[in-house]
């Protein structure tokens, strides 16, 4: 459920008019709904009830303050993967004892960083890693409270670019090795490791990857107690998907009953880390129609909304419902376009053949299910700016980050001595 419905006649985000909007902080702009976001949240808290947990925001979906700091409020933790995460985290009120740091390629700097904040755990993906990381921590005389990151070998069955728990994939240390690094763990100076971290993947519409891999981190828990390790603390990691189009993803509440059947009774603190399963139908691209083109075998609707501004349809041949701001009269005829932008990529298309009813252009659009991997992985390819977000409450909005014109970010270029004159 979200809150982007057509009143009056116009769609909106809860009482705000998608097309008040375009015209208040022009095209293309990405809108998100507080209401979803929040009930989102609450709707997976709740699935959880009776375990021992938090729910750490995955800001690697959508890194706006703004977002974070609204999910902060409800007590939402944050899950980072880069020293900028998590000055975003901490600048959006998120406690240090509520943010995890996952990924493969922390640098040095990152973990001082993360130490100095006194974050709840650094999810540690390889030996040399663990290895930094306890030289880091025992120079600072600190101890870094740690999850080591397991690689079940489980298919998640999702898109190949963003499964993240098969023995190829770059994530994790075999599950097979676990006695192995647990036990170097114990020998290093500053490293304290209680936990075991998982994360198989995105856009997961399937519960049972997850079960296999729980199970197999159950497992692994169970035997390293028996070797005499103190595990506390479980990562189960995120990743439970969302309908973009008519996917039947599973429901919070069979994914809480599946956690709490399989490692309730470890009596572990548990730690879940969605980010498109919250963020994801909490936001649009609203955009602009600029030109229908007729070409020899199809028709073309072209918007100024491109490829650098939402990229997953290009990088993962992703769908994205795409709806008239304007509400359609009942029973409007419906006609195949590919909707496309203006960047000068074949790949800049949001919509192949799709059935929409007649726009022409100065008609708006908007690309739903934008919440999450939209902005936050934007860029400026074809010199173009970054595009505002803006955040709705109720019948109130306010900009949440402003256009980037073009001529700020090459401010950022220098010529060298020898060009310049």
């Amino acid at each position: 459920m979200d809150h982007f419905t057509y009143k009056n006649g116009l769609l909106s985000a809860e009482d705000v008019s998608l097309a008040d909007l375009a015209d208040r902080v022009g095209t293309p702009f990405y809108c998100y709904s507080r209401a979803t976001l929040e009930r989102h949240f609450r709707v997976f808290d709740e699935a959880l009830a009776g375990l021992d947990h938090t729910i750490c925001f995955a800001v690697k979906a959508n890194g706006n303050v703004a977002v974070i700091k609204t999910l902060a409020r409800l007590g939402a933790g944050a899950d980072v993967v880069s020293g900028g995460e998590l000055m975003r985290a901490l600048a959006a009120g998120v406690p240090a004892s509520k943010i995890v740091f996952s990924g493969v390629g922390k640098t040095r700097a990152e973990m001082a960083h993360a130490l100095d904040a006194g974050i709840y755990q650094l999810n540690v993906e390889s030996e040399p890693e663990l290895v930094a990381l306890s030289e880091v921590a025992a120079a600072k005389g600190v101890t870094a409270d740690v999850a080591i990151r397991i690689n079940p070998d489980v298919d998640a069955k999702t898109h190949a670019k963003i499964t993240t728990g098969r023995a190829e994939n770059k994530f994790g240390i075999d599950w097979d090795r676990a006695r192995d690094i647990y036990a170097r763990a114990r020998d290093l100076p500053g490293i304290d490791a209680r936990g075991i971290a998982v994360h198989i993947g995105s856009q997961l519409t399937d519960l049972e990857p997850y079960r296999r891999a729980y199970a197999r981190l159950r497992d692994v828990a169970l035997d390293l107690r028996a070797q005499g390790h103190d595990i506390q603390r479980l990562d189960l990691g995120g990743g439970l998907g969302i309908p973009y189009n008519e996917e039947q993803a599973p429901p919070p509440a069979d994914y809480g009953a599946m956690v709490r059947e399989i490692v309730g009774s470890l009596g572990c603190h548990v730690t879940v880390e969605p980010g498109r399963l919250i963020a994801g139908n909490a936001g649009v691209l609203v955009t602009r129609v600029l030109y229908a083109k007729e070409g020899s075998t199809r028709r073309f609707i072209i918007v100024d909304a491109a490829m650098n501004d939402l990229i997953r349809p290009a990088l993962y041949d992703a769908y994205h419902a795409i709806v008239p701001v304007e509400e359609p009269p009942a029973g409007a005829p419906h006609l195949p376009v590919d909707v496309v932008g203006p960047v000068c990529e074949t790949g800049d298309t949001f919509a192949v053949q799709r059935h929409l009813p007649a726009v022409k252009p100065g008609d708006l659009l908007a690309i739903r299910s934008a919440g999450a991997y939209g902005a936050v992985m934007a860029s400026t390819y074809n010199g173009r700016p970054l595009v505002p977000e803006v955040l709705v409450s109720g019948g109130d909005h306010a900009v949440v980050r402003r256009r980037v014109e073009a001529e700020e970010i090459m401010a950022y270029d220098v010529l060298p001595p020898w060009l310049e004159g």
